[in-house]
């Protein structure tokens, strides 16, 4: 299915002047409560709302937490494609708006203050957000932050203008759409890998490039791509394979070796910048796919016999 990380100093994006002779009335505050019961008394949040009840995520979001949620506004649902909400808020598309809902949330407490320190952050859905502030605006993932800190007994919610997208395409429509790994997914299906890989995972994928497979005897990559050495390609191709979780570049790098659905591991090893798994160098990190991250390297991986 197709659906890809808290913020500035509050007083910043919050401070109003203030006129003493032309007196304003104060704009009403939300009520504090569950996450769900603070959204559900700022008017501007009511599809929000309705797109919580209609994904079954009351109950979660009620729950202790703490979660931190980028909450879009109605104007930010209403800049969708016309009908996208009326489609997403049917009960047969449940799935793909829990998708998006829960790409709203960061799992703690994650206040505008702290915007500073980091540039990426994890979801619920299992993908990351990418963060950045500069010159006092903050953007999440695209989105602008309009508001910040609105306190929860659960957590902290923070108003965005723009409804958050996670990366739909799966593993292997990444690679099939990228046009750098035909050779990759050529072999992918000839070793009848295609369902596993397009599951749930979650998975980290060193994808070899054209180029990497390139690399080898012309005659060993035809003879691995016939059917009746498809165990001897399975073996190889789920030795590029991380199992049960999305390893991101950073974490990657600090560790000592990566274990494979293969069963054997491969050691990592870091120079400066140059990371090195097993013989091949990574030459692109952190491809967001919807079961997990992909890491392109530069030599195909071969486990020992």
């Amino acid at each position: 299915m197709k659906l890809k990380n808290s913020l500035l100093v509050a007083a910043a994006l919050l401070a109003t002047p203030v006129v003493a002779d032309s007196p304003r009335p104060e704009a009403p505050q939300p009520r504090e409560g569950t996450i769900v019961e603070t959204a559900a008394s700022v008017k501007d949040f009511s599809t929000l709302v309705a797109a919580v009840k209609a994904a079954g995520l009351v109950d979660a979001l009620n729950s202790e937490g703490p979660f931190t949620v980028f909450a879009p506004t109605n104007a930010a649902f209403e800049r969708l494609p016309k009908g996208t909400v009326e489609f997403l808020l049917q009960p047969e598309n449940k799935d793909t708006l829990v998708q998006i809902l829960t790409f709203h949330v960061v799992p703690g407490r994650v206040t505008a203050a702290e915007v500073v320190k980091i540039s990426s952050a994890p979801t619920l859905e299992g993908q990351r957000l990418q963060i950045s502030a500069k010159d006092g605006v903050v953007k999440v993932d695209g989105a602008t932050v309009s508001k910040t800190d609105i306190n929860c007994t659960n957590g902290i919610v923070h108003q965005i203008d723009r409804v958050l997208l996670p990366v739909q395409e799966n593993i292997v429509e990444i690679a099939a759409t990228n046009g750098s790994f035909n050779t990759l997914v050529a072999a992918v299906k000839a070793a009848g890998l295609v369902e596993t890989l397009s599951g749930k995972g979650p998975f980290t994928v060193l994808a070899p490039t054209d180029e990497a497979f390139a690399k080898l005897d012309p005659d060993t990559l035809k003879m691995l791509l016939l059917p009746e050495n498809k165990e001897m390609l399975v073996k190889i191709l789920t030795y590029h394979v991380v199992p049960g979780k999305a390893l991101y570049a950073e974490q990657v790098a600090t560790m000592k070796e990566l274990p494979t659905v293969e069963g054997s591991t491969i050691p990592v090893k870091v120079d400066g910048k140059k990371v090195m798994l097993g013989d091949a160098e990574v030459i692109g990190v952190d491809v967001e796919a919807s079961n997990g991250v992909v890491h392109v390297i530069d030599t195909v991986l071969i486990p020992a016999k």
